[in-house]
């Protein structure tokens, strides 16, 4: 099955780099999930930064959709969000094979060790799972932003 971004995801992903724009539509014409860009999924301004750091929903005043360099996805299953975490490497599998064919290195928020996913060898499921268990080899807490790509400068 082919998905395609709506003109709404389109619109979301205005100001943002050209390169991670060109993965996310290659992406979507490949992925098995359906995904979209959502509200304040591409370039935000320092006060919408603000504004989500304020409320949790940012770890971080310094984000790289402050420089239009990340995208955030949503997964959808039929015309329901799902934040259900197996759809979500499913489509950093298509992400993944997007930019490597593109040529970009793309940085997953649920693989944060890995700089290129496009060079990583297994399944991004896989990728996941590595780095958890290095988190916590680390006795650290993984931090997990599965809806997050930023491009690996």
């Amino acid at each position: 099955m082919s998905f395609k971004l709506s003109s709404r995801s389109l619109e979301r992903l205005e100001g943002v780099d050209e390169r991670i724009v060109a993965v996310a539509k290659y992406a979507i014409g490949i992925t098995k999930v359906d995904f979209g860009i959502p509200h304040l999924g591409g370039l935000r301004t320092m006060d919408q930064q603000r504004e989500l750091f304020e409320k949790g929903a940012s770890q971080t005043m310094k984000s790289k959709h402050l420089e239009g360099i990340a995208i955030d996805t949503v997964a959808y299953v039929g015309p329901r969000v799902s934040w259900e975490i197996n759809l979500y490497d499913d489509i950093a599998d298509a992400m993944k094979e997007a930019a490597k064919d593109v040529g970009v290195k793309l940085r997953w928020g649920a693989a944060w060790h890995i700089d290129s996913i496009g060079d990583y060898e297994g399944s991004m499921e896989d990728a996941m799972n590595e780095y958890i268990d290095l988190r916590r080899s680390q006795g650290r807490r993984p931090f997990m932003d599965a809806p997050h790509y930023e491009l690996s400068l």
